[in-house]
């Protein structure tokens, strides 16, 4: 696998920084997950092929047994809000001090710098400061957040994931780590690139809700079928139009593209209404009207295009993408969710700690080690 051989130490945190490491993970990359004493709510659903250990970095002995960790990674991933891990005495200076090729990828929402750096927020917070947000919801209504997608993980996890990777590629030349300084408002916005480049284009220009992309037009647009599922439409081109009014059985006269689209709307969800959403598919599988099925998460993995490319694995969850030819990557089979110093022994061995100081450590409280067949 591409990352193999590469060790990466991630501190626990919510969802954009697990989700990052669990990138890497499946690129090959060996995880360690570091927990907190303790326990607590597990909110790590993405740790397959990662491994947990449990510290307390309150104390003296769990500091210095992650400064032993960094001092030998590749790649350290922290979540917390700026100034935290200096105040831990783990800053870059510190830990990069033992460690030069350390990439030390800092992730969080507003970043380590600026008025709001020390704020908490959420996904909708990052997505609403990074200009995205205003343009996302059907008109006269307020705007609509993708749930947490855009800011927490395209913007998050899959952002600072590139970060990672180009500052492990240019260490490569260098033989030098770097900070990585990843901030969720920015990625939210550097993903939206398009929408700040085509500002000027005729696809947009008109308020929230009325333009061709964001639901303002009947043939870029989802619509119910008499079963209460859903198709989507996305006939853009005129050719492909063309292909929708074809399969539909019906002529530019009988349904123009550009005209009064609320009443466009309102005349092909009523034909939508008129076949369940098996028989849409039957009509517009195979064909270039840009048709296709509204499908939930349990229905997506057995999909037939879905099945026929292995894009989902065992169980239900997205196979990493994307595809490379000759290192792909694999998956781990092991749970999405692990218990908190699961592997605690087996790490700081590897690590080189004798079994005396690991006990001692143990002992102490600076480190703890899940009991063994522990359940969520």
């Amino acid at each position: 696998m591409a990352l193999r051989g590469l060790k990466v130490v991630e501190l626990a945190g919510l969802a954009p920084a697990p989700v990052c490491g669990m990138v890497l993970a499946d690129y090959g990359a060996k995880v360690i997950r570091v927990d907190k004493v303790g326990g607590g709510l597990n909110y790590d659903v993405t740790a397959r092929g990662k491994r947990s250990i449990a510290l307390n970095l309150k104390k003296p002995e769990g500091v210095g047994v992650l400064k032993k960790l960094c001092a030998s990674a590749d790649v350290l991933i922290e979540p917390f809000r700026p100034g935290v891990m200096e105040r831990l005495g783990l800053g870059p200076e510190v830990v990069t001090a033992d460690n030069p090729r350390l990439v030390y990828a800092r992730l969080t929402g507003f970043g380590q710098s600026g008025p709001y750096k020390d704020m908490a927020g959420h996904d909708i917070n990052y997505l609403a400061l990074s200009g995205v947000l205003n343009s996302l919801g059907r008109k006269q209504e307020n705007p609509l957040a993708p749930v947490n997608l855009l800011a927490d993980f395209a913007g998050g996890s899959f952002v600072c994931a590139m970060g990672i990777m180009a500052a492990l590629l240019e260490r490569g030349v260098s033989g030098k780590g770097q900070v990585v300084d990843s901030c969720m408002v920015e990625g939210a916005a550097y993903v939206g690139s398009w929408l700040y480049a085509s500002r000027e284009m005729f696809v947009w220009g008109r308020p929230r809700g009325h333009n061709m992309l964001d639901s303002g037009v009947h043939f870029y647009e989802t619509y119910q079928t008499s079963d209460g599922l859903y198709m989507s439409v996305g006939c853009i081109e005129p050719q492909f139009y063309q292909t929708f009014l074809e399969k539909l059985g019906l002529s530019d006269d009988d349904l123009p593209q550009f005209d009064d689209f609320d009443e466009l709307k309102v005349k092909v969800a009523d034909i939508f209404r008129g076949k369940t959403r098996a028989e849409w598919c039957e009509v517009f599988d195979g064909s270039d009207a840009c048709v296709t099925p509204v499908l939930s998460q349990s229905e997506a993995p057995t999909h037939p295009q879905n099945l026929a490319r292995g894009s989902f694995l065992p169980g239900g969850m997205p196979r990493p993408a994307p595809l490379l030819s000759r290192t792909p990557a694999t998956a781990s089979s092991s749970p999405n969710t692990i218990e908190f110093g699961a592997h605690t022994r087996e790490v700081l061995l590897e690590e080189g700690i004798n079994p005396g100081e690991l006990e001692d450590l143990l002992a102490s409280g600076a480190v703890e080690q899940a009991a063994p067949n522990a359940k969520l």
